[in-house]
């Protein structure tokens, strides 16, 4: 009897420890605390951290983040975050500062996407695609999309800016001539048309030619000058080279009374 009494008090002992260290093993938290080894300590709040932990006498000690830290939820954490810095080397620039309880955040810079969104802000950031000789800008770029770009077709032209492509220049519409063909990237050239020049330097030939024979016209009427080649009265003169056409001057000489 008294065996069978031992047996049962060992069976309970035995029992009690099993239960107690499942206990153990299965402790949970409230959503407000925080496991340390057997006990659940209340979390610091948003904007501190522990600098002690809880005991059976006393509740947990908590201290404000110091400059460039930040811990943005209630927490059983001995150190805060450091803050986020937003590198222009990656596009970003800062949109809010950080704060005790609150990180840095970061936007895209003026011609950069974000490729790594965050909440309320970006990780990471790219430059817009440049489009390329040939090219339109199909949709402008923003802080969330990539520029798009298409092809222009053909007979217009772009060099990679342009919101369109534009038409190649007509030059026969414009009474001129082709002098170098249009492409996708590049306009048409044009120049004048060389009949028109031609005609003009010989017009204006011709009116010299004219303007010079009418001035030796109006001499020679005159008895000022006379043509090489002609019969000259005997009495004296002297004659004075005219231009290199051939002309010569005759000057009249009076003749002497006797």
């Amino acid at each position: 009897m008294i065996l069978r009494r031992q047996a049962w008090t060992a069976t309970s002992i035995l029992l009690i420890l099993l239960m107690r260290d499942f206990r153990v093993h299965t402790i949970s938290c409230h959503l407000t605390e925080y496991k340390i080894g057997n006990e659940c300590c209340p979390m610091c709040p948003a904007g501190s951290r522990v600098k002690t932990d809880c005991t059976e006498f006393k509740s947990t000690s908590c201290l404000p983040c110091t400059a460039g830290t930040y811990m943005d939820s209630p927490n059983g954490l001995k150190r805060c975050n450091p803050c986020s810095t937003c590198d222009s080397g990656v596009g970003l620039k800062e949109k809010r500062g950080c704060t005790l309880s609150t990180d840095t955040v970061c936007e895209p810079m003026e011609g950069f996407f974000c490729r790594d969104p965050k909440p309320g802000g970006c990780g990471v950031a790219q430059k817009h695609r440049s489009c390329e000789p040939g090219q339109f800008i199909s949709k402008m770029g923003t802080a969330s999309t990539d520029t798009d770009c298409s092809d222009c077709i053909s007979g217009t032209f772009s060099d990679g800016t342009m919101l369109i492509c534009q038409p190649h220049t007509q030059c026969e519409k414009e009474n001129l001539q082709l002098i170098k063909a249009g492409t996708a990237s590049a306009d048409a050239e044009c120049g004048e048309k060389s009949s028109n020049i031609t005609g003009i330097v010989i017009g204006v030939m011709l009116l010299v030619f004219l303007v010079i024979a009418g001035i030796v016209f109006v001499l020679w009427k005159c008895h000022i000058i006379t043509i090489t080649g002609t019969k000259q009265p005997k009495s004296q003169r002297r004659e004075v080279d005219g231009a290199e056409s051939g002309v010569a001057l005759t000057l009249p000489v009076e003749e002497t009374v006797h």
